[in-house]
């Protein structure tokens, strides 16, 4: 499978290109960027396969008949654009989180999805991390009971007020977008099988470091249906450790330091340890993305779930107010 990526920055060329080289059924075929001499650099860099792998213009790299599929990591506000062309154009789409900037957005995604007959998963790599899935299949398995409150810590330190997320014509949320989405996906993955939906929430936002209008720190709580309750911290403020704390009626589990690209950590419970086998949660969402479309089955995170997670989080932007 030819996979081209549209937006060559660090989540892309970090994380998404190394996971690729190392299936054995996907090929880096394309690159886009908007400037032409770093699309020929990544793609002669990074060893993509396609006669002329290295553009500028999103239609010429979709035009291409032997690409098959393609990763959108471009800013938040062109992923509605980008994908609604890729669909049109045929190819499958892994597409980053967040979805888009709005549940209208991320509707049109899944309009032009359907209509083209193509996959959409979303890149949420946070669900395979083999250390998550282990402590999901206990949570399954009835070992912690009835799930009361689950609890997600997750920072880091930006620079400067200069990144794109900061800015209202690339991006919608910044610490929200960042690591937020992937803790209200772990909560929702995690909880909502038991809990069922969230039914209310409130949020606390900061501002103060860097004086932008997007938010830099986030703290929310939220209530779900079946009265239990959940909270996560996230911030580009301050660089600390991640933490996921999660607390049923029989039992507990504490994850240190598994939150992030990685795909390691600890995470104890009451009942001790939880022994897994560290992996790349990246190439488990690539692999999860190939079987999906070559076996025509749904992908881990769905169209649908990633539109949820939008209108969540439009929902916490709105409480903050």
């Amino acid at each position: 499978m030819n996979i081209g990526i549209l937006g060559a920055g660090g989540i892309a060329l970090d994380r998404h290109v190394p996971a690729l080289h190392a299936h054995p059924d996907l090929t880096l075929w394309s690159v886009l960027s908007r400037d032409a001499a770093r699309a020929a650099a990544v793609a002669r860099g990074h060893g993509a396969a396609a006669p002329q792998p290295a553009h500028t213009d999103v239609r010429t790299l979709l035009a291409d008949p032997e690409l098959d599929a393609v990763l959108i990591a471009t800013p938040d506000r062109m992923h509605k654009a980008h994908a609604v062309a890729a669909a049109r154009a045929g190819k499958h789409i892994l597409l980053e989180k967040p979805m888009a900037t709005s549940v209208e957005e991320c509707r049109a995604i899944e309009a032009a999805c359907q209509e083209a007959g193509v996959t959409l998963a979303m890149a949420y790599h946070m669900r395979h991390h083999m250390g998550h899935r282990a402590l999901k299949a206990r949570i399954e398995n009835g070992d912690f009971g009835t799930l009361r409150h689950m609890r997600i810590h997750w920072t880091f330190a930006a620079p400067d007020g200069e990144n794109w997320r900061a800015k209202p014509d690339t991006g919608r949320w910044w610490s929200l977008a960042a690591n937020g989405t992937h803790c209200l996906d772990q909560i929702r993955w995690l909880m909502g099988p038991h809990c069922g939906e969230i039914t209310n929430i409130a949020c606390i936002q900061s501002h103060a470091k860097f004086d932008s209008s997007h938010d830099e720190s986030s703290a929310v709580i939220l209530s779900l249906e079946s009265g239990a309750t959940a909270e996560f911290f996230v911030s580009v403020q301050v660089a600390s450790p991640s933490r996921v704390e999660l607390y049923a009626d029989d039992g507990w589990a504490r994850a240190e330091d598994t939150m992030g690209r990685h795909g390691s950590g600890r995470i104890d419970t009451h009942a001790g340890p939880i022994a897994y086998t560290p992996a790349n949660p990246f190439l488990g969402e690539w692999t999860d993305f190939h079987n999906a479309v070559t076996k025509n089955r749904s992908p881990e995170v769905t169209a649908a779930e990633g539109s949820t997670n939008v209108h969540w989080l439009s929902r916490i932007q709105e409480a903050s107010l």
